[in-house]
């Protein structure tokens, strides 16, 4: 059926968005273009050939100070500004099968201690390159309601897209080192000067890449009943052995929440979720001993607004701390803002 080819076109490039919402470099993103109504006469012909394009973008302030989950005084006012711009193409190789790869450009700006000095500076470059195939596991829509308008004197028959619809997604990949890690090679020169404040910004956070080859496990899951939706998303990173002798560690983040179409026609779509998201990471190892100040488990919760217009879809949210329980010395979220456009060809 024609329409449940173009419906499978769609949900490759379905649920909500995973902009490395937690540990900046985990996460890929996912372009949120299964809000259009899945209607052939909504479409034309070409978009069945299921090529697509995203760019999405995340910017995240910290400047939180935090000493195992307790707020602590930042008195040098020590800071991370970190933006990820995700530059996304993919293929639907079959009805049920598709390939993605993702490019990500990072920039940092950071203000530390080191010593009794003050160390300001950026980084900058092309961050750990992914290629991931998305896998259909389950979809179902209700039959489509029929409906008759005349035109003139002919009855034309219209047929309206389902009222209930749901969809499941696997997610696989490989994250590749494409990233300059260099500056985990801070980790070895580190030196505690007594009386100096400590810096909780290190050679792990300002990192392009990880310096490993990791796996990329996930999955999407989108459901709708006629203008109210539920969307979730979780990808666990499986590291494999790091650069310059650290290695960091498993990390799961996840998303999910209730939303609803304002406006959803045949041309238009505009919609509101409720996104409640986090991350779940244990502490990294350098040197074969663990590295006691990236231990983190987080939460955050905000709105997130999507749009759909022809060919073009986008999406922008906010995400604000609820939770966030941290080993040793950190500089954690204050808040994170991201978004993104995309277009299927």
């Amino acid at each position: 059926m024609k329409i449940l080819r173009l419906h499978y076109s769609l949900v490759f490039i379905a649920a909500a968005a995973v902009t490395s919402r937690a540990c900046d470099l985990c996460g890929c993103y996912t372009p949120q273009l299964n809000a259009m109504p899945q209607m052939e006469s909504a479409f034309s012909p070409s978009w069945a050939a299921g090529i697509y394009g995203a760019v999405g973008e995340q910017f995240t302030r910290f400047a939180t100070l935090q000493l195992d989950g307790s707020e602590i005084a930042n008195p040098t006012g020590q800071y991370l500004n970190s933006s990820i711009t995700q530059l996304v193409a993919g293929y639907d190789v079959t009805s049920r099968f598709a390939l993605q790869i993702n490019v990500p450009l990072i920039y940092r700006e950071f203000k530390r201690p080191e010593g009794f000095q003050i160390d300001r500076g950026t980084v900058c470059g092309l961050g750990d390159i992914s290629l991931l195939l998305k896998t259909v596991l389950f979809h179902y829509a209700s039959p489509a309601r029929r409906s008759f308008e005349f035109q003139g004197k002919n009855p034309v028959a219209i047929e309206h897209e389902p009222d209930f619809t749901v969809s499941a997604i696997l997610l696989t990949g490989i994250k590749f080192p494409t990233g300059d890690s260099s500056r985990l090679e801070e980790e070895f020169h580190e030196v505690d000067i007594p009386g100096a404040p400590e810096s909780a910004i290190h050679g792990h956070d300002l990192t392009l890449g990880t310096g490993s080859y990791d796996g990329i496990f996930g999955e999407q899951m989108a459901m709708r009943y006629k203008n109210v939706f539920f969307e979730t998303n979780v990808q666990f990173t499986l590291r494999g052995d790091g650069a310059h002798q650290y290695h960091f560690a498993n990390d799961l983040v996840w998303s999910g929440g209730p939303g609803y179409y304002i406006v959803r026609n045949r041309d238009i779509i505009f919609g509101l979720q409720c996104v409640v998201s986090g991350e779940r990471k244990d502490v990294d190892r350098f040197r074969g001993k663990k590295a006691e100040d990236t231990g983190i488990t987080s939460v955050f919760l905000g709105p997130r607004l999507v749009a759909s217009h022809g060919r073009w879809s986008g999406e922008l949210a906010v995400d604000l701390p609820v939770s966030i329980e941290n080993t040793a010395l950190q500089v954690v979220p204050d808040y994170r803002l991201h978004g993104g456009i995309s277009v299927q060809f």
